[in-house]
């Protein structure tokens, strides 16, 4: 009895703090399923397209073979052979992890897609199965043959390209449960049929198959959007985008127009309503931001191609968003930090360079959405070729004012303080992420895994692994589910204090996670000029005894431990970071944990702790150093930093 009555408290709370309409979306998609209707309405098999059936040119205009070979030679052009010549043998890599073997055909009987559980699939997380059904190694086939003119590349692209479609009737089958996972797996196709529509090695045949299949795919996605629409995120943008490529690569099918009109109506619209004045994406993610711009360039490519024109509103919050991304990047290594949910999403992958360095993006979306280039021409050019250079049109834009950034010398620092309007994906206030030459001092642990048991079923969402405070054991905001927050904190910039060449060198902010228990933390940041950084986090509220958590999670490097003192020795030499208060309290356990595993001091240790996934699935050893602290409000802590000289 009462967990139905939690229960219906959580989804009461659902209701008012994610809005009716939204939750409303969500109830007509769930009895879409359960009434059988989706599965009424996506026949097994797809239903009988038009006879003769072709594709035309997406009207993208592909660069110039030679100045993609001149990008290659900067660096990355063998390494592009290599890759394909793995994929033609059957061997991908999945989230830029080791080469393991391309499989095509799901195991077992295939049910419809409506039978299947989107968490996981023949026992693991069902991703590193959709993860070959994105086609990003079609991609790779594709670019390699641009370059190369070797007839192997496209062999191989059909063969495979048979194998799946045979393998994967429509809406049969883990492939067909996602409505974004076919959108991506349409444009992938699309590109590729374009790209390889010249070869000998593309019959007749092969062409109207391809056809044959958008068509199917296209089919798929309306039937579900309202999920799409209940979610609001990158399932929206890109199975709008997928209806909108539809009905210009296949304009001859009695539902072309349909297709356009509806993908370029919720393609829009979602851009618009999903992007915040300020440039920050409605996913609270860097990875989710990257794939947001990835399908924007994707879409204003064939808009150009068809003569359509972006509404003023989307360019200027693409435009911010651009500045917004720029504002978080090393520009030393083209990483950023590892903020909000990573699931290793990397659609249209043009480019060599590894997965961490957002280098090509940002080059390609600063030139279409910003009219200039970010960086020197380099390796990470080619994504910006493939999107035909994009020039941005004439359309005024303000750079908003994005203060979140601190600059040292050598060093540079990002304080996460957002004012959700729609749902977070971490709990993560006040997370701080330091960088010095090129290193990720402090940072963000990542993601891992969305769908694996406990403890690893989006467990690095939690407070307890970021950079910040916690409270007596906590979360910031309430886990009503494994991708649903309530209660959500809010934070708010208080101060910034900048000098006189107009940056900010200082920052506070404070937010209201813990105010169910009449607790305030404040944070403020500030670099002294002389190689350190000084961060103070405040409790404040009710007088009243209470355990506070400070985490930092650091490079796996040799460590020397001092009391609430540590070093780390880095490629460029021993990084310090003491930890000290302003008033007399009792210091509980000082830990260090790596991977799991208690290094020094003691207590129970979390699995979880000592991790950090750089890449979806794949996760490395790190230093987390956490000190507790006994005491009454207000208390006061600060975590000084000293780099070398």
């Amino acid at each position: 009895m009462k967990s139905i009555i939690n229960k219906f408290i959580v989804s009461l709370k659902a209701v008012r703090q994610l809005g009716l309409s939204k939750v409303a979306l969500y109830a007509r998609y769930q009895l879409g399923l359960r009434s059988g209707f989706y599965r009424r309405r996506t026949p097994a098999g797809g239903r009988a397209q038009p006879e003769d059936l072709t594709l035309a040119n997406t009207g993208i205009r592909f660069p110039w073979r030679e100045d993609v070979a001149a990008v290659l030679h900067l660096g990355g052009g063998e390494a592009l052979l290599r890759q394909s010549d793995k994929i033609c043998a059957g061997k991908i890599r999945l989230f830029d992890g080791e080469p393991v073997e391309l499989h095509l055909t799901p195991s077992g009987e295939l049910k419809h897609w409506t039978r299947y559980n989107s968490a996981q699939y023949d026992g693991r997380d069902i991703k590193w199965t959709w993860e070959v059904g994105r086609f990003g190694w079609a991609i790779t086939l594709a670019r390699a043959y641009f370059i190369s003119r070797e007839a192997k590349h496209v062999r191989a692209f059909w063969k495979y390209t048979e194998q799946f479609l045979e393998a994967n009737p429509p809406n049969l089958g883990p492939h067909w449960v996602s409505a974004q996972e076919v959108a991506i797996r349409l444009i992938s196709l699309t590109f590729c049929a374009q790209a390889f529509s010249k070869a000998k090695q593309s019959t007749k045949e092969l062409k109207a198959m391809l056809a044959i299949a958008i068509a199917q795919h296209a089919e798929r996605i309306p039937v579900t959007m309202v999920y799409a629409r209940a979610q609001d995120n990158n399932h929206l943008i890109i199975e709008a985008l997928g209806l909108y490529t539809a009905g210009i690569v296949l304009p001859d099918h009695p539902e072309a127009g349909k297709w356009r009109a509806v993908g370029w109506k919720w393609f829009n619209r979602a851009l618009e309503s999903q992007i915040a004045p300020d440039g920050a994406y409605t996913q609270h993610s860097v990875n989710y931001h990257r794939l947001m711009l990835q399908a924007a360039l994707w879409g204003a490519a064939l808009a150009k191609g068809r003569g359509d024109e972006l509404p003023a509103k989307t360019l200027t919050r693409l435009a911010a968003a651009t500045h917004w991304l720029m504002s978080l990047v090393d520009h030393d290594t083209g990483r950023v930090p590892n903020l909000g949910p990573n699931d290793g999403a990397y659609i249209l992958p043009f480019t060599v360079q590894p997965f961490e360095d957002y280098r090509p993006i940002l080059q390609a979306a600063s030139l279409a959405f910003l009219g200039e280039t970010a960086f020197p021409d380099g390796p990470w050019d080619e994504m910006m070729l493939w999107f035909g250079k994009l020039k941005a049109p004439d359309v005024v834009t303000d750079r908003p004012e994005l203060i979140h950034r601190i600059e040292g010398d050598d060093s540079w620092a990002y304080l996460r303080a957002a004012k959700f309007s729609s749902r977070p994906g971490h709990a993560d206030q006040l997370h701080l992420d330091l960088w010095w030459r090129g290193l990720n001092i402090a940072q963000d642990a990542g993601t891992y895994l969305y769908n694996a048991d406990p403890p690893w079923d989006n467990a690095l969402a939690a407070t307890a692994v970021h950079n910040t405070i916690s409270i007596a054991g906590r979360d910031q905001m309430t886990r009503a589910g494994k991708f649903l927050w309530l209660d959500w904190a809010q934070a708010k910039v208080l101060e910034t204090k900048k000098d006189t060449s107009d940056g900010v060198v200082k920052i506070s902010a404070q937010h209201n996670g813990y105010r169910n228990i009449g607790l305030i933390h404040r944070r403020s940041l500030e670099y002294n000029g002389v190689n350190q950084w000084e961060i103070v986090d405040t409790l404040a509220g009710k007088q009243h005894i209470f355990e506070a958590r400070l985490h930092w999670l650091l490079p796996d490097w040799p460590w020397e431990l001092d009391g609430a003192s540590i070093r780390i020795e880095s490629p460029h030499g021993w990084v310090h970071l003491t930890v000290s208060t302003a008033k007399d309290f009792h210091v509980g356990d000082i830990q260090l944990v790596r991977a799991g595993e208690l290094l020094a001091g003691a207590g129970a240790v979390s699995p979880m702790m000592g991790w950090v996934s750089l890449n979806y699935g794949h996760k490395l050893p790190a230093l987390s150093f956490a000190v507790y602290l006994d005491g009454e409000t207000p208390l006061q802590i600060t975590s000084t930093w000293h780099f070398p000289g």
